[in-house]
């Protein structure tokens, strides 16, 4: 991103957190149908694969998925995929964002300004009208400060549940192999040297080469005895999309025989590591170090993207050192923040906070339950405290 990108951001960003904010500007909303939805998302800079029809649709089976598409000045200048919940005896309905709303153009001098606009029209339509608990999870942000969380509570959302490890861990991709290279951790640099020398080869696999891929994954995950909370079931219909929402194959192998996989969503300003796969050759090889070297310089060569997200951790040291290094001197650690609720009617938000704690009484009961099995890898990274912006 360049400097002034950086600089018309950061003045965006200032009028969100201002104690006097801005009128947000009227945007236009257009309900469409999931294709529409997909096909034009696509082409947006904050588009992932969460807020994509075909994704929600099958990830999340019992709620209803409602696309809106936001226009200002006869142009489409953002969106959103809200997932409405039922409560139990219909008493009442929750509005679910998760990573949105999203922006056509996250650079635009004036997207601060245009978010808080598509945060208006969500909490007429879904908090007003409809009578719902809106509640918002956004991205972690990459930069200092995190407008879209101070922009929902300046507008009265309020905070609801963190992330036990809540840290994302941003790669940057617009550096040269030599500055990159430079940025890594000492020790992630190192193995990727021995990586070099264990006559690797890394190609680009492609669609057709997916159920290689899911062999490869089941295997590892009986072998490492991760509780398993992912997506997995979705990557059918990723898979059948059309480019760019298609996630990314790529394989390593040596000798001509696979040893590690990872699929990588690279639509938009941020490429998403989904899913990663190793064979019990990998770790002495150092597979692991060498696929993610080389999806880095293909997605700065061959994607728009700004930045390679890492995900999270789970709780695991091992993996925060991996990422951490990688991540190195010129990339990003930033945590997610806590949901944001709002609802204009109190009955609506004590219905819809009272579901969210019960499902996180139901989320903690069930880690207490896999910690205790005595195959199950447990996590060993210590909690950090909520950083002083979301408290």
């Amino acid at each position: 991103m360049s400097l002034s990108a950086r600089a018309a951001q950061s003045d965006a960003e200032a009028l969100v957190s201002s104690p006097t904010r801005m009128a947000a500007p009227a945007v236009l909303v257009r309900p469409v149908d999931g294709q529409e939805w997909d096909a034009v998302v696509g082409g947006f800079d904050g588009v992932c694969q969460e807020q994509l029809y075909a994704f929600a649709t099958i990830r999340w089976p019992g709620v209803t998925v409602e696309p809106r598409l936001f226009e200002r000045n006869g142009r489409v200048i953002g969106g959103s995929l809200v997932m409405v919940q039922r409560l139990p005896l219909g008493l009442s309905q929750i509005a679910i964002i998760k990573w949105g709303p999203i922006l056509a153009d996250t650079k635009a001098q004036d997207g601060a300004l245009l978010y808080q606009g598509m945060i208006e029209a969500l909490v007429a339509e879904y908090a007003d009208q409809r009578g719902m608990m809106l509640s918002i999870l956004p991205h972690a942000s990459t930069q200092e400060n995190h407008g879209e969380y101070c922009e929902l509570r300046a507008r009265g959302f309020k905070r609801g549940a963190t992330l036990r490890f809540p840290d994302r861990y941003l790669v940057n991709l617009r550096l040269s192999d030599e500055a990159q290279r430079k940025s890594f951790g000492q020790t992630w640099r190192r193995q990727l040297n021995k990586s070099e020398k264990s006559d690797l080869l890394f190609e680009p696999a492609g669609a057709q080469n997916i159920d290689a891929f899911k062999t490869l994954y089941a295997a590892m995950s009986d072998r490492k005895q991760f509780p398993d909370y992912s997506a997995f079931d979705t990557l059918d219909a990723l898979m059948a999309l059309d480019q760019p929402l298609r996630p990314e194959l790529f394989f390593v192998r040596q000798s001509g025989d696979l040893v590690a996989g990872a699929l990588i969503f690279k639509a938009g300003d941020r490429a998403v590591y989904l899913y990663g796969a190793t064979n019990d050759r990998a770790l002495p090889l150092r597979a692991g170090y060498f696929l993610h070297w080389h999806i880095i310089r293909w997605l700065r060569d061959h994607s728009r993207a700004s930045w390679y997200d890492l995900g999270g951790t789970d709780g695991f040291h091992g993996l925060h050192q991996f990422k951490k290094g990688m991540v190195g001197d010129a990339g990003l650690i930033r945590p997610v923040p806590p949901v944001a609720n709002f609802a204009s009617r109190p009955l609506a938000y004590a219905l819809g906070a009272g579901a969210f704690a019960a499902r996180e009484a139901y989320n903690e009961l069930r880690r207490h339950i896999e910690a205790v099995r005595p195959s199950r890898a447990r996590p060993d990274q210590t909690p950090l405290p909520l950083p002083e912006e979301f408290r």
